[in-house]
């Protein structure tokens, strides 16, 4: 089985509301149209923070600082392993423009089970509530 490692960015902003965007759609239906922290894998050569990085500034136009690791997730999808390092996230620059995602929404932490989360992401929505 495939092993895919990823980042992951766990954004609040100053109303210390926590950034969760939505999927676009994907023949994977455990996937597809789900809701999760952005990100994305990890390039040849890059440290995870810069990564993040990356995936921030080129899925949401945003620079941002990568502060402390939040939790690594390790989950088991059907038909690949994911591996994901989340971190807290401080948006320093930047307009959020969702270039890869259908929608945005800045959720208290109380109303984070509202979405229908990406499996992978259910740890880091239960370890922030």
């Amino acid at each position: 089985m495939k092993t895919i490692e990823v980042v992951a960015a766990v954004i609040q902003n100053a109303e210390g509301l926590i950034l969760a965007v939505q999927r676009g759609e994907s023949n994977k239906a455990y996937i597809s149209k789900k809701w999760e922290f952005p990100g994305g894998k990890i390039e040849l050569g890059e440290s995870l923070q810069e990564a993040l990085s990356r995936e921030l500034e080129e899925e949401l136009k945003i620079q941002a600082t990568v502060n402390e690791l939040v939790t690594t997730v390790d989950h088991t999808y059907p038909d690949f392993r994911l591996i994901m390092h989340a971190f807290n996230c401080q948006i320093i620059s930047g307009k959020l423009t969702l270039t890869e995602h259908l929608d945005k929404k800045w959720l208290p932490k109380s109303e984070l089970r509202s979405l229908d989360w990406a499996a992978a992401d259910i740890p880091i929505v239960d370890l922030l509530i």
